[in-house]
C-alpha cells in the first residue's frame, strides 16, 4: 500500500526502513552481509524509503554502499537529517552527508530534533531550490516537543515530520497528527515499536482471531498497521538486521487496514494483548 505526499501527491510505500543502530556498522563486517540481504529483499519487495542520520554512526555511509550496489535506484527515496548548530557547520554535515550517499540529490532533509531549525531551514531551502533535495523536514524523537515543532511548521511550512507513535504512545493522536493533515504535511514515524518494548508484553502470546480479518499474522503486523492506518501518517519506518523481521514488517503494509471507529475497536484489542486498557478513546476517535 502506498500513500501520497500531501504537497505534490507523489506516491511512498506506507513501510520504509530506519537504520538507527542497525546500519552503525563496518563495511568489512559480517553484519554487513546480513544487511546487504536485507536491503535487496527490502527493495524487491517494493520498499525504498530509507532514512538515517550523522547522528546514527556509520549508518549514512552504509546506506551509501546498499545504494551503489543497487541496481534499480529509481524507486529509492533517500532521507537522512542535519544535527548539528552553525550555518557552517550545517552545510559541511549536509555536504558529507550526500559525499556518504554518493548521490547528486537526496529526496528529504530533515532537521533533526528541530536543532537550530532557524539557521538550517534557510540552507535546506537553498538546496531545493537549486534541486539537491526534494523535500524538508522536522524531526523529533519525544512527544514533548510536539508544540514546538507545531510552532516550527507554521513558522517554516516543512514538507515532512518525523516524530514517534505508537499504540502505546499515542500522545501525537492529540494535535500533531491533525495539524499535519490539515496542513498537508507528510508524516513519517519513527519508534514504532517502543525500541522493541512492545514485544516484551506479547512473548509466547497468540495472536488473537480478531486480528485474521485485517490479515495480521504477528505482533508486529498489528503494531504498524495501526500506525499506518491513521489518516495523517504517510510511513512508518522501522529499523531491523533481520531479513525475516524485514518481511514480516512490510507485510503490514497491504489493505485492508482498519478505519474510523475500526480503528478504535482495533486499538482496543491491541492493548488488552499487551494487558493494557484505553485511556484514550475519546481522543483516538474519527478526527478525520
Amino acid at each position: 500500500m502506498k500513500k501520497k505526499i500531501p504537497k505534490t501527491q507523489e506516491f511512498l510505500p506506507t513501510i520504509g526502513l530506519g537504520t538507527w543502530q542497525t546500519m552503525d556498522i563496518l563495511e568489512k563486517s559480517s553484519e554487513f552481509s546480513k544487511i546487504k540481504d536485507v536491503w535487496k529483499e527490502f527493495i524487491n519487495s517494493g520498499g525504498g524509503l530509507v532514512d538515517s542520520s550523522p547522528m546514527y554512526g556509520k549508518a549514512e555511509k552504509i546506506v551509501g554502499k546498499l545504494i551503489d550496489q543497487t541496481e534499480n535506484k529509481s524507486n529509492i527515496f533517500t532521507a537522512t537529517k542535519v544535527w548539528t548548530r552553525g550555518k557552517e557547520a550545517g552545510i559541511q554535515q549536509i555536504e558529507s552527508s550526500f559525499q556518504k550517499f554518493g548521490t547528486k540529490v537526496i529526496d528529504l532533509f530533515q532537521i533533526h530534533n528541530l536543532l537550530d531549525t532557524d539557521i538550517h531551514i534557510h540552507t535546506l531551502q537553498k538546496l531545493k531550490d537549486q534541486g539537491r533535495i526534494r523535500y524538508i523536514g522536522l524531526t523529533h524523537y519525544t512527544s514533548s516537543a510536539y508544540h514546538d515543532m507545531e510552532k516550527a511548521c507554521l513558522k517554516h511550512k516543512p514538507d515532512f515530520i518525523q516524530i514517534p507513535y505508537s499504540v502505546t504512545s499515542r500522545k501525537a493522536e492529540e494535535r500533531i497528527l491533525p495539524f499535519a493533515h490539515d496542513n498537508q504535511i507528510a508524516v513519517l514515524v519513527n519508534r514504532p515499536f517502543e525500541e522493541g518494548n512492545l514485544f516484551s508484553s506479547t512473548k509466547d502470546k497468540t495472536i488473537p482471531v480478531y486480528f485474521k480479518q485485517w490479515n495480521c499474522e504477528s505482533f508486529a503486523q498489528i503494531f504498524l498497521k495501526y500506525i499506518i492506518s491513521h489518516p495523517a501518517v504517510t510511513t512508518a519506518i522501522p529499523a531491523t538486521s533481520k531479513i525475516q523481521h524485514l518481511i514480516d514488517n512490510l507485510a503490514a503494509g497491504f489493505e485492508p487496514i482498519p478505519q474510523g471507529k475500526e480503528r478504535v475497536e482495533f486499538m482496543k484489542n491491541t492493548l488488552e494483548c499487551l494487558n493494557l486498557k484505553s485511556t484514550l478513546l475519546l481522543v483516538l476517535v474519527l478526527i478525520f
